[in-house]
Order: structure tokens, then C-alpha cells, then sequence
């Protein structure tokens, strides 16, 4: 009994994470959405009254926006986002095994 119902956590805390990395990739998509049209607001845009106005809001969304994606990738990431241990791990053993085809290739008899 005590088993499955390890299980059954396990499971749902997967799948709590696979919610919140999903959450977070909607998030990033409209964000670069935003950041386009934004973008776009920059380059349509003349000179006039509120020029000043309309470039201090958009820089500020921009900048506030950009450090909330940037805290949402911490708190869902947890500070590994490129190199995980398990990538780490990988990578060693690829480099012992190249080096042990390299040692048996280049071996003279």
C-alpha cells in the first residue's frame, strides 16, 4: 500500500512540474508577442506630443516584464536552466569514451 501511495506522489508532483513548465512557456510566448509589437511601436512611431510618454511605458513593460520572466524561469528551473547534473554526466562520459576509442584505434601491435 505504502508503495503505491509513494507512487501516486511521485506522479503528482511530476505532473504539478510538467504544469508549471508548460505555464512558464505560455509565459515566455507572450512575452516575445508583446516584445514584437512593442518592437514594432518603436519603429512606427513619430514624433509628436506623447512620444516621450509612450517610449518611457513601453521601455518600462519591457524591463519590468523581462524580470518577471526572468523570475518565473528561476522559480520554475530552479537555477539550472543549461546545465543540469545530469548533462554534466553525459558529457563525461562521452569524452571518456571518445578518449578510450582514440587509445584502442591509435594503439600499435
Amino acid at each position: 500500500m505504502k508503495l503505491k501511495k509513494d507512487q501516486q506522489q511521485q506522479f503528482i508532483k511530476a505532473k504539478e512540474k510538467v504544469e508549471r513548465i508548460k505555464i512558464f512557456y505560455l509565459h515566455l510566448a507572450l512575452y516575445i508577442i508583446v516584445v514584437a509589437l512593442i518592437s514594432y511601436n518603436f519603429y512606427i512611431l513619430e514624433d509628436g506630443p506623447y512620444t516621450s510618454n509612450i517610449t518611457a511605458l513601453n521601455v518600462s513593460v519591457l524591463v519590468l516584464w523581462t524580470l518577471f520572466i526572468g523570475i518565473h524561469a528561476w522559480r520554475v528551473f530552479k537555477g539550472r536552466l543549461l546545465f543540469k547534473k545530469s548533462w554534466d554526466e553525459k558529457k563525461i562520459d562521452k569524452f571518456l569514451k571518445e578518449e578510450k576509442e582514440e587509445v584502442e584505434t591509435t594503439f600499435w601491435e
